[in-house]
């Protein structure tokens, strides 16, 4: 039968709520309170994560009170399933390829890897706008802005 709605709904609900939670333990040791006439460091993200937390519990209330067949139908079909996938997993790829090679490399490959495959773009237009935006953003934020990213051998090998 597979996942049905209610289950993803409800799945949902309590992986926000954990986010909501983590955020509100975190920002009270910032500090929630006022200090010297205005909030202190955690007070905007606590009050953030007290939303997200509430409203999760609400959803989950909602999936488990409505008794429907459409709650109970298929979260989702094998068929638009696939397409889900032939998103999530380059994206997963992606991240993984981040702590191995940098976030540039790793971009660039992403880039082009999703104009050829996704775009039907030629390997020309794939290579040079991958590889474009790469260095842009290698010199906007590593040269303009000194914000070191994750890098890798490449980078490295490069003396940065």
């Amino acid at each position: 039968m597979g996942l049905s709605r209610r289950i993803a709904d409800v799945a949902v609900a309590a992986i926000i709520f954990c986010m909501g939670a983590a955020v509100m333990f975190s920002s009270e040791q910032l500090g929630i309170g006022w200090v010297k006439g205005s909030p202190g460091s955690g007070y905007f993200p606590f009050w953030i994560g007290t939303i997200m937390s509430v409203a999760s519990v609400a959803i989950a209330i909602k999936a488990l009170s409505i008794r429907t067949d459409e709650s109970d139908a298929p979260f989702v079909s094998r068929d638009r399933f696939i397409p889900v996938l032939s998103v999530l997993l380059p994206t997963v790829a992606y991240v993984i390829g981040i702590a191995l090679v940098g976030i540039y490399v790793s971009s660039a490959i992403f880039m082009a890897g999703f104009m050829r495959v996704a775009g039907k773009f030629g390997w020309l237009s794939s290579l040079a706008v991958s590889i474009g935006t790469a260095l842009f953003l290698f010199w906007l934020f590593e040269l303009q802005f000194l914000v070191s990213l994750p890098k890798g051998p490449l980078e490295n090998l490069l003396g940065y």
